[in-house]
């Protein structure tokens, strides 16, 4: 009965779905180039042979399907590897990154008449749809061509949880599409299957094997000429509200630390300008990495807002802060700055990683706090005590190399799946 009511709604809403798409062309929130793609027509030949199709979000999502991609292309090579995301950014990554034989596509609005056209030029074998962007048309849509779909590194946060208790038959009917449903953690494969899933189950999350984060060799060894001895930190992913906590922290710590550093690498970078402006505001000496600003001995903070950059940062910074975990809620994913040997600060708001961060703790690989005051109390104790820094870097390099199997089993989980059609 929702499905219907939805798939009806969405039809008569198809004006409205229009006049959206072309706002977010307008506003660069989609790709001109390939603005088509959102409305279901393609840009490339299906090639010949079998499709799997691997749909990611955004970029965490889409990021960590590339390990799984690889091995796809590796070791089923008759498997061509169609992969879709929403968003310009994770578009851009993924064309720099999938590997020969994988190709990327934005996934189209989740209205029958585009997907219709999408389906019927890619005729996928085989789909593997990635944590929680559960678009029931589409999904529907594939439930009905019999062809087996499985759904990887499955989310369901408290929030979704209770959000889709309202909407039991809605919620059920999409994921009773899914042959598997694999859960980052046992409490997703649990929520899963409350929720309707037919074969739900936990064998690791994904994230854990997304390879390091990329870094320009020569760009970093400026950076660290330009930084030299002076002690810093990184505020890594963050949003409106972080930046001032920074400013306001970096004050105090200078007076006694008159030399330190803070970098922020905002989670949107179009917002540098803007952060850049109120800490000025602030009092705050601050240049900024797209304006090609340098660090000099007179910098206060340096604001990196410039695209897959962060790599750089973490291996420069032996100190983060995890954005958006004291002033938002939800947080952002704390294991690439462990798998890079950082030492990790960050709020009690990481909701959607309630998982991992308690196995970092659990680890003593990181350090949780609960307001402003307290995270200033950490981040001048862990510059000031490199001891302790160093070892909370340790342990959570090793956490995150503990967890590397995960792939592995992922893998012998699809074999079934990707065997069926030799």
């Amino acid at each position: 009965m929702m499905m219907s009511l939805y798939r009806v709604l969405t039809n008569l809403g198809l004006p409205l779905i229009r006049f959206y798409l072309f706002g977010r062309l307008v506003n660069g929130k989609e790709c001109q180039l390939r603005f088509t793609e959102r409305l279901g027509d393609a840009s490339i030949s299906r090639p010949e042979g079998l499709v799997v199709w691997v749909h990611g979000a955004s970029v965490g999502e889409s990021l960590s399907m590339l390990p799984l991609i690889e091995r796809l292309r590796t070791d089923h090579p008759e498997w061509n590897v169609l992969v879709t995301t929403g968003t310009v950014t994770s578009a851009s990554l993924m064309v720099e990154r999938l590997p020969e034989g994988a190709f990327h596509q934005f996934v189209p609005v989740d209205q029958v008449a585009y997907i219709s056209k999408f389906f019927n030029h890619w005729k996928p074998d085989l789909a593997l749809w990635t944590e929680s962007e559960f678009w029931p048309n589409i999904i529907s849509f594939f439930a009905t061509l019999n062809v087996p779909m499985v759904l990887l590194n499955g989310r369901i946060s408290d929030k979704s949880f209770r959000h889709w208790k309202c909407f039991p038959g809605l919620i059920k009917e999409i994921l009773s599409a899914f042959s598997l449903c694999l859960g980052q953690s046992e409490s997703d494969a649990f929520r899963l299957s409350e929720l309707g899933a037919k074969n739900s189950k936990s064998v690791g999350n994904l994230k854990f094997s997304t390879p390091p984060l990329t870094t320009d060799q020569e760009a970093m060894r400026k950076l660290s000429i330009s930084i030299g001895q002076r002690p810093c930190w990184l505020a890594s992913s963050t949003h409106k509200g972080d930046e001032e906590i920074v400013g306001r922290i970096h004050k105090s710590i200078k007076d006694k630390q008159p030399e330190i550093l803070s970098i922020i690498v905002p989670r949107h970078p179009g917002r540098g300008l803007v952060i850049a402006k109120n800490l000025r505001n602030m009092g705050l000496s601050v240049e900024i990495r797209s304006a090609n600003g340098e660090i000099n001995t007179t910098t206060d903070i340096y604001v990196a807002d410039t695209l897959g950059e962060l790599g750089i940062f973490y291996r420069l910074a032996p100190i983060v802060y995890i954005g958006k975990s004291l002033v938002s809620v939800g947080g952002q994913n704390p294991l690439e700055a462990a798998r890079l040997g950082c030492a990790i600060v960050f709020g009690k708001r990481m909701d959607n990683f309630k998982e991992i961060t308690a196995q970092l703790t659990k680890k003593n690989a990181c350090i949780e706090v609960s307001d402003e005051i307290s995270l200033l109390k950490t981040i001048k104790r862990l510059i000031e005590t490199p001891e302790e820094c160093r070892q909370l870097a340790t342990a959570a390099r090793q956490f995150t190399e503990e967890q590397s199997g995960v792939l592995e089993a992922v893998l012998h989980e699809l074999q079934p799946f990707l065997l069926r059609r030799r």
